[in-house]
């Protein structure tokens, strides 16, 4: 309770401590008579609403979050008199001041998020696996990715995204003609509600690009809410920037309001470095197609900001997605980034959005008639990254995958209306591995060991569960599915490790019906300690694990490892487990030679 008042106390300190400057900033209480009034009143305050209402200190600390930030843009708004200057500025570019196409897409995004991928009844595992961009030959997938998500953290991202960047590039496009002298309603394309139709057709239609110039699987709108920062970049350089900041605010902001207080302790982990889930090709694609489309808007208008700023401000919001985390795979879990190369990147980028966005329609050169004019050398440019992704993206989009991991993983599978799940150790990742490529010192043969899932009809092949995910939770379920059904298969890991070897274990596979069936056995391991001369050895059987005694590689004797507290017998050795440990003796020696795996 201590702990809730106190928090509670410090948030209505400077809740109130805010309010107090309001007044201030309205011209009501001198500054003196704030720091006399807003110091002691909050901590009253903190103290009364954590009494009466009972309040924990993340229920507490929520509302003040909102209304302290609500607060402060009040003051905000008062200190520089701007009166209704905000509206007046939307409602001159926006119908209503409203940017309504920004909040279509969030309708559709959020809409799909919930009843298409069942987010309504799995907000934290939706059903993604169909909806994903596997290849050319599942248009479904290429049609839906980029507005599926693979997580509840992962849509809230990006529609807090397009909530910092969409109505900026809305704002740069305009519900209202800009050329002078045209009237409003006076033709399909002065008409407002064309120009919102205009703005979310060009939407689905980016993002349909984003998907099916992808190099490879790829899920969610991220594509799309970089190319409205860099449509909007073209026209509001600074703007975009500050944008970018307040896009990181939003998020912190979000995450404030749902969990105001967080612990954490420090412990291992087998998920990947952050950058090595950054779809940047896509982001790419995105930020790309943005730049030439604002560049044409721009060039149409005659609206063009400095060079100077276009560069700083294309390699900030570059960095910002970030573009420069080019990396690639080097094994089932290992990855390389190469961050010199990026950056490298992200400053021709800069070059290229200031001389594409500024070039006009002169001659190339003032004396030599070539026929070309700088601009369209400038939009060849900006088209060239994009050509090059599409030579990539088109056959590797047409590659097509076998199922399973192997003939051996695929006769212990479970399949669910063609899918096929299995598990399955260094078999090569069909999707990375389409096409055998080697650059850089690296190649496109990666191997995959993990849960994998197939579907031949659907082009999919995919590590769902990665070797060192389940060795870390010992449970884990993928959901598999289409349009309006979706079924789960959960994998599950039991395993001893002997003294001074390798883990012994075995994976299996539950399918819907609830069927266990047995996936994976790792190779036997014999432990390092020497027992009066013979050696214990862990090995996987039929019924679970058995413990074997050798002699200079001949077999004394085996039996099932013991249960708990239970003991067994074999090759002259005497067995006895104790929980988690197990424990081999002979003529008074006791030895722990081996210990079960446990669980996150």
């Amino acid at each position: 309770m201590l702990s809730s008042v106190l928090l509670a106390g410090g948030a209505g300190a400077l809740c109130c401590w805010l309010l107090v400057v309001a007044v201030v900033a309205f011209g009501g209480v001198r500054a003196g008579t704030a720091l006399r009034v807003g110091l002691p009143l909050g901590p009253l305050v903190g103290l009364g609403c954590a009494t009466a209402l009972g309040l924990p200190p993340a229920d507490a600390l929520a509302p003040a979050v909102l209304s302290g930030t609500l607060v402060s843009l009040a003051c905000v708004r008062a200190l520089d008199g701007v009166g209704d200057e905000w509206g007046r500025r939307l409602r001159a570019r926006f119908l209503f001041g409203v940017p309504w196409g920004t909040l279509v897409v969030v309708a559709g995004i959020a809409g799909f998020y919930l009843f298409v991928q069942q987010g309504w009844m799995h907000p934290n595992d939706p059903l993604s696996l169909p909806f994903t961009s596997w290849s050319y030959l599942y248009p479904l997938g290429v049609l839906t990715a980029p507005f599926a998500h693979a997580g509840l953290s992962h849509v809230t991202g990006n529609l807090l995204g397009t909530l910092v960047y969409a109505p900026l590039a809305e704002y740069a496009w305009s519900h209202y003609p800009t050329r002078r002298g045209e009237s409003t309603f006076g033709s399909l394309r002065t008409n407002p509600l064309a120009r919102i139709g205009a703005f979310v057709l060009a939407v689905a239609v980016v993002a349909v690009l984003t998907s099916a110039l992808a190099w490879g699987p790829i899920v969610g709108f991220s594509g799309v809410v970089f190319a409205f920062g860099a449509f909007a970049l073209t026209r509001y350089p600074v703007g975009t920037v500050v944008a970018s900041a307040a896009s990181g605010f939003a998020s912190t902001f979000y995450y404030a309001l749902r969990d105001p207080v967080v612990v954490a302790s420090a412990g291992p982990s087998y998920g990947g470095p952050w950058w090595a889930g950054v779809a940047v090709q896509g982001h790419a694609v995105g930020v790309l197609v943005g730049v030439l489309l604002g560049a044409l808007l721009v060039a149409a208008r005659d609206e063009r900001p400095s060079a100077l700023r276009l560069w700083g401000a294309a390699i900030v919001y570059a960095a910002s997605v970030p573009l420069y985390a080019v990396w690639w795979y080097r094994g089932p879990s290992t990855y390389v980034l190469y961050r010199g190369l990026g950056v490298l990147l992200v400053v021709a980028l800069g070059l290229f959005v200031a001389a594409g966005v500024r070039a006009r329609s002169r001659p190339l050169l003032d004396r030599v008639d070539t026929g070309l004019t700088r601009r369209q050398v400038a939009t060849l440019c900006l088209l060239f990254p994009l050509l090059v992704t599409l030579a990539v993206a088109v056959p590797t989009n047409l590659a097509a995958v076998s199922s399973g991991g192997g003939e051996s993983a695929a006769a212990n599978a479970v399949h669910v209306e063609g899918y096929t799940v299995t598990y399955a150790e260094d078999v090569r990742n069909e999707r990375v591995g389409a096409f055998d490529v080697e650059l850089l010192n690296e190649s496109t043969s990666v191997n995959a060991s993990g849960v994998i899932v197939s579907n031949p009809e659907r082009a999919i092949w995919t590590q769902a569960i990665s070797a060192g995910t389940l060795a870390y939770s010992g449970r884990e379920s993928v959901r598999v599915g289409g349009v309006g059904w979706s079924d789960t298969v959960a994998a599950t890991r039991s395993g001893w490790v002997p003294t001074g070897a390798s883990p012994v274990y075995r994976v299996s596979l539950v399918g819907p019906d609830g069927e266990r069936s047995l996936a994976y056995t790792s190779p036997n391991a014999t432990a390092s300690p020497v027992i009066d001369g013979r050696n214990v050895t862990v090995a996987n059987t039929a019924d679970g694990f058995s413990v074997v005694v050798t002699h200079a590689n001949e077999t004394l004797g085996r039996a099932p490892l013991p249960t708990d507290n239970g003991t067994a017998t074999a090759g002259g050795l005497g067995f006895g487990r104790v929980g988690n440990t197990l424990v081999a003796a002979r003529n008074g020696t006791r030895v722990t030679v081996a210990t079960r795996e446990t669980y996150s």
